[in-house]
């Protein structure tokens, strides 16, 4: 297909009149049949890469991701222009209309649905009836041990691949270091990979790290900076409940700005609506988790702030990528006080279940297996029986499998070898709270970095960057004072609309 036939197909169905960098290139490998790894930076539109082959492609582009309201989003957007041949399957859905599409699956072009749902037998062996053209897998980091949100899930989709009769992969990333690159590469055998791999940094994003003494101190800046610069901010947190105490105070002190909070705790219409009314600029300010921003394509984010210290720079990369998608002047504001450290030490060990759990589960499948008995079928009904979290029994469980010892809800027991399944996957929980350590330690390096944070926040991802004169970052002398945040388009919109109403009126 030649480029001016791509550009018209680009302008037919999504109204652009040209690819971003990038889109274009990994199209073209996409529409040739071959495997393709695209390492985009957030903002970039890793999206069109898909979405414009689903409608060129015959067959059925399925699309792996991990969120739910980014796939619920993308497919309104898509119905919205015109695209009706679009579903996400998700564990939200009505019964009875998971059960009609899942009979005409046919009849879409573009399927989402999580790794989750896909291995699931029932729907693995509907889809094994159709013609997959292309397997799609966004947030591709998520199946490296190595990435910054690992999911044992995303292990299985090699063997899935095969049984969808090997389709071409299309694996996508923000934010991937080349050990995470090989992995994902590895672990979905995309043999002949062609690899389109762009920088992440991007010049019209400002840097700057803080300290602060507490949160009584953090919340005095925010409100000062808010006050100031009004412009849409997004403020992210590592906890929910102080997400929603700080949007309460802050909502107290500015009252002219329209403040919310988002984190995955919320119910589902709930986030949905406060996601909705940020989209349409009806909300200026969000106080958010990591659940908030994959997939949001808000251009005008001018501001985002970390109010607790990310727990590694692959997410803090992802996060602050979110602000000047439109490519004007936008500020990354790091906060952090000599407690921080605390919190991201405390979740990395919620994650992960303490070793002598380890030892107690293997003695309580022991005792199942004996008594003749099998785990609960559903998952947390079994995390409750180890007293583990979800996220806990998921490591263990992906463990489990890859050592034979469990199926579905049957135990595999044998004595021989027992206690050393048991060694081993306390070595491999031992191996990745070590990781998670160590990339923390990577954040703290660089929150105390004396030279250039631009240059040091990149410096593992990319060979190298573009050096930016003014408004840098911190430690090269950039602070609020030297910024002037244009108007939005939106607001000029708005403010032409405004403008033009008043001239109407007074000549009337």
């Amino acid at each position: 297909m030649t480029e001016q036939v791509l550009e018209h197909q680009l302008k037919k169905y999504f109204a652009y009149d040209s690819f971003r960098p990038g889109q274009k290139e990994i199209i073209r490998n996409v529409l040739k049949g071959e495997n393709v790894l695209g390492i985009l930076p957030t903002g970039s539109g890793k999206s069109i890469c898909y979405q414009l082959p689903a409608r060129i492609l015959p067959g059925i582009t399925v699309v792996v991701s991990p969120l739910i309201s980014l796939m619920m989003d993308q497919v309104k957007q898509l119905r919205a222009t015109g695209f009706k041949e679009v579903v996400a399957l998700n564990s939200f859905m009505d019964p009875a209309e998971r059960k009609r599409v899942m009979n005409h699956l046919d009849a879409y072009k573009l399927i989402y649905i999580s790794p989750e749902l896909l291995q699931k037998a029932k729907i693995l062996d509907s889809f094994k009836k159709q013609i997959i053209s292309l397997l799609t897998v966004d947030e591709a980091h998520c199946i490296s041990q190595w990435g910054h949100e690992f999911r044992p899930d995303y292990l299985k989709l090699d063997r899935v691949k095969r049984q969808l009769g090997n389709p071409p992969v299309l694996a996508l990333s923000a934010t991937a270091t080349p050990e995470v690159q090989q992995d994902i590469v590895q672990h979905l055998a995309m043999n002949g990979c062609v690899r389109h791999v762009y920088p992440m940094d991007r010049e019209n994003l400002s840097f700057l790290v803080q300290e602060a003494a507490d949160d009584q101190a953090k919340q005095a800046m925010i409100s000062e900076i808010a006050a100031e610069f009004h412009v849409p901010i997004l403020i992210y947190f590592s906890s929910r409940n102080d997400a929603q105490e700080v949007a309460s105070a802050l909502a107290d002190k500015l009252p002219d700005r329209r403040i919310a909070f988002y984190h995955g705790g919320m119910e589902q219409l709930d986030r949905i609506s406060v996601q909705q009314q940020f989209m349409n600029s009806q909300l200026d300010l969000i106080c958010c988790t990591s659940a908030f921003g994959m997939g949001i394509d808000k251009s005008d984010i001018r501001l985002v702030i970390h109010y607790h210290l990310p727990p590694q720079l692959e997410s803090f990369i992802q996060e602050i990528g979110r602000a000047g998608r439109d490519g004007r002047r936008s500020v990354s504001l790091l906060l952090f006080s000599p407690k921080d450290m605390m919190l991201p030490k405390s979740f990395i060990q919620h994650e992960l279940p303490h070793p002598k759990s380890i030892f107690t589960v293997f003695r309580q499948l022991k005792e199942l297996f004996l008594a003749g008995g099998d785990l609960p079928h559903k998952e947390e009904e079994t995390a409750q029986l180890f007293q583990l979290n979800e996220i806990q029994w998921r490591f263990l469980r992906q463990q489990l499998e890859k050592h034979g010892m469990i199926k579905g809800n049957r135990i595999f027991y044998n004595e021989a070898g027992w206690d050393d399944h048991c060694q081993a996957i306390k070595r491999q929980r031992d191996e990745r709270e070590w990781l998670k350590e160590s990339k923390l330690r990577e954040m703290l390096e660089w929150i105390q970095e004396k030279g250039c944070l631009r240059r040091n926040l990149y410096k593992n991802f990319q060979a190298s960057y573009r050096s930016v004169e003014k408004q840098c970052c911190s430690n090269c002398g950039f602070s609020f004072a030297d910024w002037d945040p244009q108007p939005t388009a939106r607001q000029e919109e708005a403010s032409g609309s405004w403008e033009i109403k008043l001239k109407e009126l007074l000549l009337s």
